[in-house]
């Protein structure tokens, strides 16, 4: 299966990678800037996101990336992943690190990282709205806990209705998803951009340390407004930070 997607724009490859939270609804406000900057740009649903039905065979969602890549004809790509995003961009980057050319991680997950009094916390109130059958609180736990206090009420909005879709797609769906061995950070050769927000739970703070010591050529950013979801708390500064980014590592044509 091909991955629901979306292409705009023409020069390197850009492939946005989006938060389970979200869908690739997230990137909106960057979509048409980069694509007008001169690159072209992806977007892609993982299964059981937006337009992606859930799987009926094991698969992951790194070789789902790579499927789409070859699919679309890209050999080399910079990589733009949010949160568990960000994770499937790193397991990309580790296996194939000739094919990816640049890689900014926002509040990124990482497959070996221990979850800490704050995300086990998390992890529990949800399983504990799962169990009651309240889809709603799950939904709204989300929205509260991962977007930072600069986030509006029509930010709030988006995420709740991405995120229901999500759930709403996988609530009874058999979870065929396998993760894969985890990436090995310092077989990334690419430039890298690790970005932390001080208003994030201190488990992603510690991941994106973390990266930036074992990634060979990372620097981390810590944006001091921001929560899990930087590109929607402030897009404008957001999407000024990465296009920076890629001019610096990713010449255009």
């Amino acid at each position: 299966m091909i991955l629901a997607h979306d292409v705009a724009g023409t020069g390197p490859a850009v492939v946005l990678l989006h938060s389970t939270v979200c869908d690739r609804r997230m990137w909106d406000p960057q979509w048409p800037v980069l694509a007008d900057a001169g690159y072209r740009v992806v977007r892609c649903d993982f299964r059981g996101h937006g337009d992606s039905p859930v799987a009926d065979r094991p698969y992951t969602d790194a070789a789902d990336v790579a499927d789409l890549l070859d699919h679309l004809g890209i050999e080399r790509a910079a990589l733009i992943g949010s949160s568990y995003g960000g994770r499937v961009a790193l397991d990309v980057a580790a296996a194939r690190p000739d094919a990816v050319t640049a890689l900014a991680l926002l509040c990124t997950a990482l497959p070996d990282h221990e979850p800490g009094p704050e995300l086990r916390a998390f992890d529990e109130r949800e399983d504990a709205l799962f169990e009651a059958d309240d889809l709603d609180g799950a939904v709204e736990l989300n929205v509260a806990t991962w977007l930072g206090p600069e986030a509006d009420d029509a930010t709030r909005d988006l995420v709740r209705r991405m995120q229901r879709r999500a759930f709403e797609l996988q609530w009874t769906a058999e979870d065929f998803g396998a993760p894969g061995p985890p990436a090995d950070p310092t077989r990334v050769t690419a430039p890298c951009l690790v970005v932390s927000g001080a208003h994030d739970l201190r488990d992603f703070r510690d991941i994106a340390e973390s990266l930036a010591a074992r990634v060979p050529a990372a620097d981390h950013v810590e944006l001091p407004w921001a929560g899990h979801l930087p590109t929607l708390e402030r897009p404008a500064e957001t999407t000024a930070l990465l296009t920076a980014f890629l001019r610096r590592t990713l010449p255009r044509n």
